[in-house]
């Protein structure tokens, strides 16, 4: 079954919110360190950092703690 896409809409706007500061992060501590490198030299040295990050951090936790927000479950009421 695809998820819909609200869902799809709902993992966008998580991911946005959790890759923003790592990226940011990194660009801070790579910035100094790569002055005078042309973009493509800087995005060779980042993209590795930043997909490891996204995959074996970013992903994992997104899923544990907004899974049910992503997938649009709603928490049953107790009666």
């Amino acid at each position: 079954m695809q998820p819909s896409f609200a869902s799809r809409l709902r993992m966008a706007l998580v991911m946005t919110i959790a890759v923003y500061p790592v990226v940011t992060l990194y660009l801070y501590i790579l910035m100094p360190l790569t002055q005078g490198w042309d973009i493509w030299q800087r995005s060779l040295v980042l993209v590795p950092f930043m997909a490891t990050t996204i995959v074996m951090l970013i992903v994992p936790l997104i899923g544990k703690h907004f899974g049910g927000f992503i997938a649009g479950k709603k928490k049953a009421v107790a009666a």
